[in-house]
């Protein structure tokens, strides 16, 4: 067995490590304890469930505010609370608080996961990991807290929902206690901002943070990735929140049904959310397609790297659309804001935006011949799948085993996948020892 353990690869191990625990989640969730009806969650619910969590999506088959009771809550919190940390960086992060010194297979483990390319930069980014998950969820707890227990809500049961939605909004699980998710907090200025907060820090990744508290006052000397992390999010909040409020202002059965102050609030929260949270504010069932599709490039897109969130990142539509305008301008590199963006990562930024489409693109063939679901409802589920957000027209418990088998490989390609890729095609890279000769072939 050691020897065998000595040949798996990091981005094996942390494969292996995301299925361990969604197959320890699962058996706690089949506990009875764990659910509020007569006996235990049958095996298919507590798989779905487990994967949904560890994966930080929020995707759900059965109610999580009344299916589960508050242990199996417990349970899920936990899950998402370590999918979010990540299985290899919360390893390490427990032999570094015993005490012992972290060794070179432990530090490529957690490189692999962190998406670190100096393994000597591995004990800073699990520290600042561990701090800026403690404090954003600490404060947001607090805010929550604070507004149910104003609202008439006990102390007890306000600190609670307080500290679960603060983990599923900070680590972008879409996960609520409540059975209409946040609907009724639509127009709630309080709950939509504290809840955009945590989503938008779990969201933006640690090295943006790392440079935030480095330098606070020296943007130019923040690094080329938080630089475009920031500008492309802010970009991508502008747009998604214009869109919905545009294209859903009139609809009676979402922001048409608020008053107008209410409607932007549920407008930008839900242009904010689809970025891999998944929390909806609004029935996503009554949206205009429009909409829809507007929303299945968010959730394709997702948040910033090395961060809670999924998708193929912010940087990785950002890199494709430089390569794009550089070809289009005919400039043989790819600089963006006076660097110069190396090949590997234009190829990385591809081979990512390839396999996630292609992946999406196979889900929904099998979602609409497996469970006979319309094209846009198929497309919108397997997208939110894969972006690990959550989000839902209301068809994922009707789906059916050959469905829900569809979007646990989706989910756990999603959180899994664009880390494990990205740092092997990062750590593998290396100078060919000879080159074939050149030859071009037609293109377009």
């Amino acid at each position: 067995m050691p020897v065998l353990l000595r040949r798996i690869r990091p981005a094996q191990a942390v494969a292996l490590g995301f299925l361990a625990a969604i197959l320890v989640g699962t058996l706690l969730l089949t506990i009875p304890v764990c659910r509020a009806g007569p006996g235990g969650a049958p095996l298919d619910t507590a798989l779905f469930t487990a994967t949904s969590a560890v994966t930080v999506t929020g995707l759900a088959v059965v109610d999580t505010a009344t299916y589960w009771t508050t242990g199996g809550q417990v349970v899920i919190m936990l899950l998402v609370q370590l999918g979010g940390l990540g299985i290899m960086s919360a390893t390490t992060l427990l032999v570094m608080l015993v005490g012992r010194r972290i060794g070179l297979r432990a530090r490529m483990l957690a490189q692999t996961e962190t998406a670190v390319q100096q393994p000597g930069e591995v004990r800073r980014v699990l520290v600042a990991v561990a701090l800026l998950t403690l404090v954003v969820e600490a404060v947001c707890a607090v805010g929550i807290t604070i507004r149910l227990w104003a609202g008439g809500d006990d102390l007890g049961t306000s600190a609670w929902y307080g500290m679960f939605h603060a983990v599923t909004a900070f680590n972008n699980a879409g996960f609520a206690l409540w059975p209409d998710n946040l609907v009724q907090f639509a127009g709630d200025l309080w709950m939509s901002g504290i809840m955009c907060v945590a989503i938008i820090a779990g969201g933006l990744g640690v090295p943006v943070f790392a440079d935030l508290v480095r330098r606070p006052r020296t943007p130019r000397r923040w690094s080329l990735h938080t630089r475009l992390t920031l500008i492309v999010s802010a970009v991508l909040i502008v747009f998604g929140t214009a869109a919905v409020i545009a294209f859903e202002w009139g609809n009676p059965g979402t922001l048409g049904a608020l008053s107008p102050g209410d409607r932007l609030i549920a407008g930008a929260f839900q242009g904010i959310s689809p970025r891999t949270a998944g929390f909806n504010t609004v029935d996503y069932a009554q949206m205009n397609d429009s909409t829809l599709l507007v929303t299945d490039f968010l959730m394709l897109v997702g948040a910033g790297s090395v961060s809670t969130g999924g998708g193929i990142k912010v940087t990785t539509l950002c890199v494709l659309a430089l390569a794009a305008a550089a070809a289009v301008r005919g400039t043989p590199s790819v600089n963006a804001l006076g660097r110069r963006i190396p090949d590997i990562a234009q190829r990385q930024a591809l081979a990512i935006t390839v396999i996630a489409t292609g992946a999406i693109a196979i889900g929904t063939f099998v979602l609409v011949a497996a469970s006979g679901v319309e094209v846009g409802a198929a497309l919108f589920e397997t997208t939110s799948a894969l972006g690990t957000v959550g989000l839902s027209t209301g068809i994922t418990g009707d789906l059916g085993i050959h469905g829900d088998a569809v979007l646990i490989a989706l989910m756990i390609l999603g959180r899994v996948g664009p880390q494990v890729l990205g740092a092997a095609l990062v750590m593998r890279e290396r100078e060919p020892r000879y080159r074939y000769p050149e030859e071009r072939p037609i293109v377009g």
